[in-house]
């Protein structure tokens, strides 16, 4: 697959991983995290946005490959 398809794709996929991410952050941390403790929200929180990070940087990678 040339490299301007890979981004193209690339770039469609990472907004729905962000989407996804976004709905699924929000439901769990409205479902389980409401009930934890203050510094526990906080240590969730931060792991919830900082998750996504992982896949998209793995997707950027791939987008970024020569041909």
């Amino acid at each position: 697959m040339r490299q301007r398809m890979r981004k193209l794709l690339g770039s469609a996929l990472l907004l729905v991983l962000v989407v996804f991410w976004a709905l699924a952050a929000t439901g769990l941390a409205g479902s389980r995290v409401a009930s934890l403790s203050a510094p526990m929200q906080a240590a969730a929180f931060i792991a919830l946005g900082l998750v996504w990070v992982i896949p998209a940087g793995l997707l950027i990678r791939w987008m970024s490959r020569p041909d």
